[in-house]
Formats: structure tokens, C-alpha cells, sequence
């Protein structure tokens, strides 16, 4: 007698679930690329380190030392360290050794890759400053805001320069021609606009020129919004116009976000160029 089985096919995870994994993967990855920690992860701690080494009896205005004046470039720097320049780079050498054709052959979603790609952002940009602000306070002698206010501001700060920088980061991966030049690429335009954005210089002391250039980029508000969280709000006189100008700040980053997902759409390809 022949017997009759029931076949239940189990469901596939959902895009969240998927993107939930990749993330894990992701941050697994990272962490274990020397290159991407030297150069992504601790290179603000390093530069802030040294920058209070070498200024440190410079007095800045308003009582502010070295350590002080320089945590808030170093976290927007930290910030697009590892959202714009991370993904252009990591993307890139994906791209050219398979992985994403691979990738886009399997049945997981195409969105739960970049769940994972900005999940990964997110837990490492905050591990990142977790461990400068704790550098920063406890040995270095800079004092945290204690205002909740403060801390509202930094979190918006934070997304938005976060969430442009991965879309942007994302968009940028297609420039390099293969994934060997990703760095040479890559890193040249965020040094630039690093120089530009008061990350490494007084911003006020910047050519008036050059502080025309960098405000059109988002770099340069996300220093000054993180100085206003972290700096005495008298600091704000020795800032051009004499404003932290947070609300054209939030603008210019939510513009370059919308721009970022419009660009990204449209350029992102899951093979390299020579593979048609």
C-alpha cells in the first residue's frame, strides 16, 4: 500500500532576519581585517592622542585645550571613517573578487546585504567613539557634556552623518576600477575633505575659500555639529558667523542623503565593469 507524505517546505527568513546575520558577519569581518582597525577604527583615538600631545598647552579660547577642541572632529571624522570610506572600500573589493555576483546568485535578498553593510557601520562607528570618549575623559581630561539636550543633538547628529555617509559610501564604490585601487582612491578625497573641514586645523582659522568649499560637503557639518555638543557654548563667538548653524547643518546632511540613495540606486552594480 503505498503511503502519502506530506511535504511542508520550511519558509525562508525574513530581509530583517537575513540582514540581521549579514551584520554579524560583517562586524566579525571587520574586526578581523588589521588594516581596516588601524586605519578606520583607530585613527581618530591615534590622531587625537597625538594632536593633545603636541598642542597640549595650547589654550584654543573659552578655557578649551587641545584634547577638548579636537574629540568633536575626531568623532565626525570616526564617523565617516566608517560609513563613507569603509563601504567605498570594502564594496569595491568585493565587487572585484565575486563576492557580490555571488551573492546576488543566492536566493537572500539584495537589501539584507546592505542591512548588513549599515549594521555593521553602526555597531563599529559606535564602539568606536564609545572608546574615544572614554580615552578622551578619562585620561586626556576632557569634560562630557552633561545636558540631556547635548546628547539629543548628538544623536541626531549622528544618524544623519551616518546614514548619508553609508549612502554615499555606497554610491562612491563604484568609482574605483578595481578593488586593488580602492584605497588610492578613496582615501585621497577623504583626507581632502578631512584638511577642509576643521577636522585637523582650527575651522575658523581656515581660508574663507576653503571653508566655502567644505560646506558644501557633509563632513564639514557634521565637525561643527559635534563642536557644538562638546565644546562651551561661549565657543560658539570664534565660530565664522557666530552660529553653529545646526538647522542648514541638518539640511545639508538629509540633502546629501537623499542625493546618496538616488545615486546609489542607479550606479550600484553587483559586477565589475568588464563582466558586462
Amino acid at each position: 500500500m503505498a503511503t502519502s507524505h506530506n511535504v511542508t517546505s520550511k519558509p525562508l527568513p525574513s530581509t530583517m532576519a537575513v540582514g540581521v546575520a549579514r551584520t554579524k558577519l560583517e562586524v566579525r569581518e571587520f574586526f578581523r581585517e588589521r588594516e581596516a582597525l588601524i586605519f578606520t577604527f583607530f585613527f581618530p583615538i591615534i590622531f587625537l592622542a597625538i594632536f593633545s600631545a603636541v598642542f597640549g598647552d595650547t589654550d584654543f579660547g573659552q578655557g578649551v585645550n587641545a584634547a577638548t577642541y579636537f574629540t568633536p572632529g575626531m568623532i565626525a571624522s570616526g564617523i565617516f571613517l566608517s560609513s563613507f570610506q569603509s563601504l567605498a572600500i570594502s564594496i569595491a573589493l568585493e565587487r572585484d573578487e565575486g563576492l557580490l555576483k555571488r551573492l546576488r546568485g543566492t536566493p537572500m535578498p539584495p537589501q539584507a546585504y546592505f542591512i548588513g553593510k549599515i549594521g555593521q557601520v553602526l555597531i563599529t562607528s559606535i564602539a568606536q567613539i564609545a572608546l574615544l570618549l572614554a580615552i578622551s575623559g578619562l585620561l586626556l581630561g576632557v569634560d562630557l557634556p552633561t545636558e540631556p539636550g547635548k546628547w539629543l543633538d548628538f544623536l541626531w547628529i549622528f544618524v544623519l552623518g551616518t546614514a548619508s555617509g553609508s549612502v554615499l559610501g555606497i554610491a562612491f564604490s563604484v568609482v574605483p576600477k578595481s578593488g586593488k585601487a580602492a584605497s588610492a582612491v578613496v582615501t585621497p578625497v577623504v583626507l581632502l575633505l578631512q584638511f577642509m573641514s576643521g577636522v585637523y586645523f582650527v575651522y575658523s582659522s581656515l581660508p574663507s575659500w576653503m571653508r566655502g568649499v567644505a560646506s558644501v560637503f557633509p563632513l564639514k557639518w557634521l565637525a561643527s555639529g559635534m563642536r557644538s555638543v562638546f565644546l562651551p557654548d561661549g565657543f560658539v563667538q570664534t565660530e565664522p558667523g557666530q552660529s553653529w548653524h545646526l538647522g542648514l547643518g541638518a539640511i545639508v546632511l538629509v540633502v546629501w542623503l537623499v542625493v546618496g540613495l538616488i545615486v546609489a540606486q542607479r550606479v550600484f552594480r553587483w559586477t565589475r565593469r568588464d563582466a558586462g
